[in-house]
């Protein structure tokens, strides 16, 4: 199957417009010998509004089940197991993840040793892992398609129609009971929507005719009701209180969703047209290798930023929201994108697993799916605990935590090793 560079488009503009966003509506600040983070949204109010641009994360998931569909089927056709795929999909991500929670428990270990603020070592070990709560949900989502992907083939579009309403049931619950911790169900729910939105995308059910935009127009209304008359906030990215849209999802987010991504996938045929150049398709493809590289260091710069520029006296600290504040917006961007570059440069490098066969004492091959389970099991709990609590919860670094994710990636990888056939035997001529 020819690969679809609008998806490919689609991940490098989302991916972009989330690093963008979190520099735009992330201040920092030093004053009287402490620097600090704040959220702009939290002094601009009418800056929430500007959350159904940045608020992108839907069409990443749209785009990871579109391209989870074709490789899954693809595997799948050839006969290969569910280790074997569910391990290289999932080494993809974690290689240049523990390249960058390795590197960040290190900055952090070597930042108490020398005696920084522990309240400011707290602040930054959370700003920069807080973008991790993406990984854990979409390896879960990964670990599932294939049962995900035979659901759809039996029953289509009415699977996330069915997590769509336990969605809002989930809502119901947190809204009207309180009950906080049945609103985790909905990060499966609600991203595994936009998921099963990809499944339909590859094979043609959700873009026959005029779905798309049928699907845009429903959401949009259904999104206007639950914001107007509903208990939801407009910000699409915030926590929000006391109910808020990402943490954990919500209905409303859903709507939003669905809004955004029928309208995108209504612009695919124009999107395919401007990708028609072998140039053009050029400048994507490296684009495109470069977008885990690039969400998973975009939080550094800015701590680069804070611990030299700031104390120095060099970058000036207009108050949020004035016009010099959002004057000097679009240069902390360029800088923040010069740091950048070179960064994701060294990243893409130190994050290339080992070249050569895969040959070692791995298990046999019966156990392979337990271990990579016992793997993934310990990898995303692991994951989501440091995107709540930080690297440095309280100034100190989360060695345990470290130790847990150290010990999954290596279960996960010593699933997807085999040990190497023995070679033909070779007869001679006369045997």
């Amino acid at each position: 199957m020819e690969r679809n560079r609008y998806a490919d488009l689609l991940r490098v503009g989302a991916i972009g417009t989330v690093v963008l966003g979190h520099w735009l509506l992330t201040n920092v600040t030093y004053r009287s010998g402490h620097a600090s983070g704040q959220d702009a949204l939290q002094y601009v109010a009418w800056g929430r509004w500007l959350t159904l641009l940045f608020q992108v994360m839907p069409i990443v998931f749209l785009v990871g089940g579109f391209a989870n569909a074709v490789s899954w089927t693809a595997h799948h056709r050839r006969e290969g197991d569910w280790t074997s795929w569910v391990g290289r999909r999932a080494l993809r991500l974690l290689w240049p993840t523990t390249v960058y929670v390795v590197a960040a428990f290190l900055g952090v270990t070597v930042a108490r040793a020398t005696g920084a603020n522990a309240s400011e070592l707290a602040q930054a070990g959370w700003f920069i892992a807080l973008h991790l709560w993406f990984l854990p949900v979409y390896l879960l989502l990964i670990a599932s398609t294939p049962l995900l992907l035979a659901a759809h083939q039996r029953w289509g579009l009415r699977v996330p129609a069915a997590m769509a309403v336990a969605a809002a049931a989930v809502d119901l619950a947190v809204v009207g009971p309180h009950l906080p911790l049945v609103g985790f169900a909905n990060y499966p729910l609600v991203w595994g929507s936009m998921h099963q939105w990809g499944f339909a995308w590859h094979d043609g059910s959700l873009t026959r005719g005029r779905r798309p935009l049928r699907m845009a127009v429903a959401s949009a209304v259904l999104l206007a009701g639950l914001l107007f008359w509903g208990p939801f906030p407009v910000d699409m990215v915030g926590t929000g209180r006391p109910v808020g849209n990402t943490t954990p999802p919500s209905i409303a987010l859903l709507a939003f969703a669905a809004a955004q991504c029928g309208l995108l996938l209504a612009a695919e045929p124009a999107g395919q047209r401007l990708l028609t150049s072998a140039k053009r398709q050029g400048r994507l493809a490296r684009l495109n290798q470069a977008v885990m590289a690039v969400y998973l260091w975009h939080p550094v710069p800015v701590v680069v930023v804070a611990a030299t520029l700031y104390p120095a006296g060099v970058a000036p600290q207009p108050s949020i929201g004035t016009w010099q504040w959002w004057a000097l917006r679009p240069v902390w961007c360029a800088v923040l994108t010069v740091l950048l570059i070179p960064l994701t440069m060294a990243a893409q490098r130190a994050q290339r697993p080992p070249h050569g066969p895969a040959a070692g004492p791995g298990p046999g091959g019966r156990w392979s799916p337990v271990v990579l389970a016992l793997g993934l099991a310990a990898i995303l709990p692991a994951l989501a605990r440091l995107a709540i609590n930080g690297f440095a919860p309280a100034g100190h670094p989360a060695g345990p935590v470290l130790a847990l994710y150290v010990c999954g990636f290596l279960l996960v990888q010593l699933a997807g090793r085999r040990r190497p056939a023995p070679p033909p035997i070779r007869r001679s001529a006369s045997s």
